[in-house]
């Protein structure tokens, strides 16, 4: 009876020695293509991984004289100096209402250019309109902005030489708060939306045609083709893009926001990725900010772990 328990155990264990070992003849004999995965897991644990180390000092009050180890521990006060700011509201407000309504707006609009390319018959206007809405994406954010302030200047700008006509003032659109965040979304939707379309374009032209020809045997009108077998088609793309982009919920590149930034639209453009940059890197306050960066961290973690869950209950599609 023992003797039976034992070769029990014993079972896996040998299955899983034999796996291992043929592994390991795999990796021998393929020893070539595992050595191209040592420059990109080196760049990882260098360049991700490794900083790490310094996420102490936003428990410390860092000086670069002393060194992370030499500098002396303060537990949470710099977490609790950030939320009992008076400006801890506008910059959490400020970042999650620009993601937000990024997400609202932007998101689905890449999804809608992608089956209109996919709808048009004719592929040199398809291509032409691609071409169109990809140039934007490989534009600087310098130029960018600058082609802002020359389309939205309240005295030589286009948009406001249009308002004049129809008998409206000028409208100083760059330094007023409440125009803001309609011009950094929309500019972003304008250079992105292209781009971001890419990939559900290349989900959609993996659908069987066949569907559509059936479909369209049924007497089913382009507008049912579209919703019953193209968006179904794409739901398992469309489900992974936006747990990865609820996954950078909170994070917002700065570039931008501090080049269409001024005194004027502080009280809308102000967000956290800038607030860290003026204060930790030009005012030289590290561990202050530092914890100001882990906060934002934490918050983009735990909206990825929820909506992973909630997209592999609901939908059966997820990260992991």
């Amino acid at each position: 009876m023992k003797s039976a328990q034992v070769q029990a155990t014993a079972a896996p264990s040998r299955v899983s020695a034999r796996r291992g070992r043929r592994i390991w003849i795999q990796m021998v004999k393929r020893y070539d293509l595992y050595l191209m995965l040592l420059v990109p897991i080196a760049w990882y644990l260098i360049f991700h991984y490794g900083p790490l180390y310094g996420l102490q000092i936003a428990f410390k009050n860092f000086n670069p004289a002393k060194g992370i180890i030499g500098s002396g521990w303060v537990g949470f006060d710099h977490f609790e100096r950030f939320f009992d700011s008076y400006y801890f509201g506008r910059l959490l407000w400020n970042t999650l209402s620009i993601n937000l309504f990024s997400l609202l707006i932007a998101f689905p609009i890449s999804i809608v250019l992608a089956l209109i390319v996919n709808e048009i018959r004719s592929k040199s206007f398809s291509k032409l309109l691609q071409n169109i809405t990809f140039i934007p994406h490989f534009i600087s954010v310098v130029v960018i902005v600058g082609i802002l302030n020359v389309f939205l200047s309240p005295t030589t700008g286009p948009i406001n030489s249009l308002i004049e006509a129809f008998g409206g003032s000028p409208i100083r659109f760059l330094e007023e708060a409440g125009w803001f965040k309609t011009i950094f979304i929309g500019s972003n939707i304008w250079q992105n939306m292209g781009w971001q379309s890419i990939i559900y374009i290349a989900a959609l032209s993996g659908i069987n045609p066949q569907l559509y020809e059936a479909a369209k045997m049924d007497g089913a009108s382009r507008l049912r083709r579209v919703w019953h077998i193209s968006l179904p088609g794409i739901v398992p793309v469309i489900v992974i893009m936006l747990i990865l982009d609820i996954g950078h919920f909170m994070d917002i590149g700065f570039e931008k926001i501090l080049l269409m930034q001024n005194n004027l639209n502080l009280e809308a453009s102000d967000v956290i990725s800038t607030f860290v940059y003026t204060t930790g890197i030009l005012k030289g306050e590290y561990s202050y900010t530092s914890a100001i960066g882990l906060f934002n961290s934490v918050i983009n973690l735990v909206l990825l772990l929820l909506v992973n869950r909630f997209a592999r209950k609901t939908s059966e599609t997820s990260l992991w």
